[in-house]
């Protein structure tokens, strides 16, 4: 059962409790002198006042459109499935996208007596579980299976290839072949839905062994292929992965000294742009070339490579995803694609898969920030991943190894998945929006549904990545101050019924009880039921409407907190 069903059952509980009292236990008038003495503070740090039955605005929930996960065959394993189908309860993700589908641990294809061999049992148990969930897949076409290749160039502990084949008719048929199989499999509507987007990060030599005109011809194989079994459906590219500075403040810039001299006010105002989108974009043009969407990976933390070559990690400002997105859209507008879907396919606080940020609480709030500021700029925004059932640099050490997920492979839940819990509550009409602040409602029963938080003024950059140590992890997290928040809505039903639901240092992150515990690795069997609960254990109190039908909500917000105001 769904666990914010469960709550909302708790509310309406007590809810009842209180009014069987006829408001005279001590309960009824302890709630009922809490809201009486509950008057807006007019000198908060954010005061909003609206109207209830305001708002036309339509929000697109592109935050649950599409979650990651590591590669297809850790997609055949129980907890994978198990943390999965919470997800998808939770946080509502419809679309889930992943490496390695054509890897040689699914099978898929060998040579035998120098005939193709095609085997699609491993994606049919895939898929089907996929879809039974209620979760479709966002195909991403990689790696090539080792028998089309020499198999020397390969990423990962477990191996995938990533040279392209010399003869790329071999891909063209596993391509075709797998994309006629899942139309047989599940009908042509149904696959009219799905997303086949051409590798990953093609820009990086470790996950593509060739140049940009290896992967655009092997993206036009790729767009020919999905097209001959059905025109209508949708292919993209190029997957590209962070933004880079752009030529011209590359030279700017590097008059100023190494890049760790830098400002933050030095990269604020450098021109970030897309790895290979323009060029992308002009091949799809040029070789009339199929293309319904682009897809990229902003992350903010980290760049491929600096300016004078070596790998590094620096945080860029807070606001690069949206101005990375305002750069992506207008190259977008003035292609020959305009109206093309835009999907960031990966997206996190940083691309390392041991980044002790991922655990902790202001990862929860960075997500919060960029989505509610990137509404209508994105298709989708896809997290980078649902689970730490996650292998591309083998097994984790300990149960919080900073892993990507939202949820540990202990089935212990992060910060960074109520983030996203949270998100789902959400209207998809926008009454109010402001940095700090959402108030939604739905336009089906037209209940509202608000999130605050504080993302510190104190702490201008992307949260910084935490990769040896949690030292920076944990100084960042205590740092900034408070902020009082003020919230009056009118025009509500008299009387109705919140939850308001609060995630801070002390509810709902596990990580700072296991500390408690005395990081114990690995936890025992009990200490590993009590961790689960807590990750669970979000503050929870209930508040109401005046019989005029005004709610009137002020607090304290502690630095990096995120709430929930759900109406039931």
């Amino acid at each position: 059962m769904n666990r914010s069903y469960l709550y909302n059952i708790i509310a309406i509980t007590v809810i009842i409790s209180m009014y069987s009292c006829n408001n005279t236990g001590n309960e009824a008038n302890k709630y009922a002198i809490t809201q009486a003495y509950n008057q807006p503070n007019n000198q908060a740090d954010v005061l909003i006042q609206a109207d209830a039955k305001s708002g036309t605005k339509e929000i697109e929930p592109y935050w649950n459109f599409c979650v990651g996960a590591g590669r297809a065959n850790e997609g055949l394993r129980a907890n994978w499935q198990e943390q999965l189908n919470t997800s998808i309860e939770e946080c509502g993700f419809r679309y889930i996208r992943f490496h390695g589908l054509f890897h040689d641990d699914m099978f898929v294809y060998k040579i035998e007596d120098g005939k193709e061999v095609y085997n699609w049992q491993y994606i049919d148990e895939l898929y089907d579980r996929l879809l039974e969930m209620g979760i479709r897949p966002f195909v991403e076409l990689s790696f090539f299976p080792c028998d089309m290749t020499d198999g020397k160039g390969t990423v990962f502990w477990w191996e995938a290839c990533n040279t392209p084949p010399e003869d790329l008719s071999k891909w063209k048929r596993l391509v075709t072949r797998f994309v006629e199989h899942c139309v047989d499999r599940y009908g042509v509507e149904e696959v009219k839905k799905w997303y086949f987007e051409v590798w990953n990060e093609p820009n990086l030599g470790y996950f593509f062994n060739g140049d940009l005109n290896d992967y655009l011809e092997l993206y036009k194989t790729s767009a020919e292929a999905v097209k001959s079994v059905n025109k209508d459906f949708k292919i993209g590219g190029p997957a590209t992965s962070n933004f880079i500075i752009s030529k011209e403040d590359e030279k700017r810039l590097k008059e100023k000294g190494k890049i760790t001299d830098l400002t933050l006010e030095d990269l604020a105002n450098a021109q970030f742009e897309g790895v290979l989108i323009k060029e992308f974009l002009a091949f799809c043009e040029d070789e009339n070339v199929p293309v319904d969407f682009i897809s990229t990976h902003p992350y903010p933390t980290h760049f491929p490579l600096d300016i004078d070559g070596p790998a590094y990690d620096f945080s860029r400002p807070v606001n690069s995803v949206h101005t990375d997105l305002l750069w992506l859209n207008n190259v977008v507008a003035n292609s020959a694609f305009p109206d093309i879907e835009i999907h960031l396919t990966e997206w996190s606080s940083c691309p390392s898969p041991r980044d002790h940020t991922h655990d902790y609480l202001q990862e929860a709030t960075y997500i919060v920030k960029q989505n509610l500021d990137c509404i209508g700029m994105v298709n989708s925004m896809s997290y980078w991943t649902f689970t730490d059932v996650f292998e591309e640099s083998g097994a984790g050490d300990e149960i919080f190894h900073g892993g990507f997920g939202l949820i540990n492979f202990q089935d212990i839940v992060k910060p960074a998945f109520h983030a996203y819990r949270f998100l789902n509550q959400l209207g998809n009409i926008e009454i109010h929006r402001e940095d700090g602040a959402v108030i939604t409602k739905s336009s089906r029963d037209n209940k509202v549904s608000m999130m605050v938080y504080n993302y510190p003024d104190e702490y201008p950059m992307a949260i910084q990545m935490s990769k040896n140590s949690r030292e920076i992890a944990e100084e960042t997290l205590n740092t900034g101050s408070n902020k009082t928040f003020s919230i009056h809505l009118t025009n509500l039903p008299k009387n109705t019924v919140f939850l308001v639901e609060t995630l801070d240092k002390e509810h709902g992150f596990a990580l700072k009880d296991w500390q408690r515990m005395g990081y114990p690795n690995p936890p025992n069997i009990e200490q590993t039921k009590e961790l689960r609960k807590k990750g669970w254990d979000t503050k929870k109190e209930y508040i109401k409407s005046t019989n005029q039908g005004d709610l009137i909500w002020s607090s304290s917000v502690t630095p990096w907190a995120v709430i929930s105001i759900l109406q039931l």
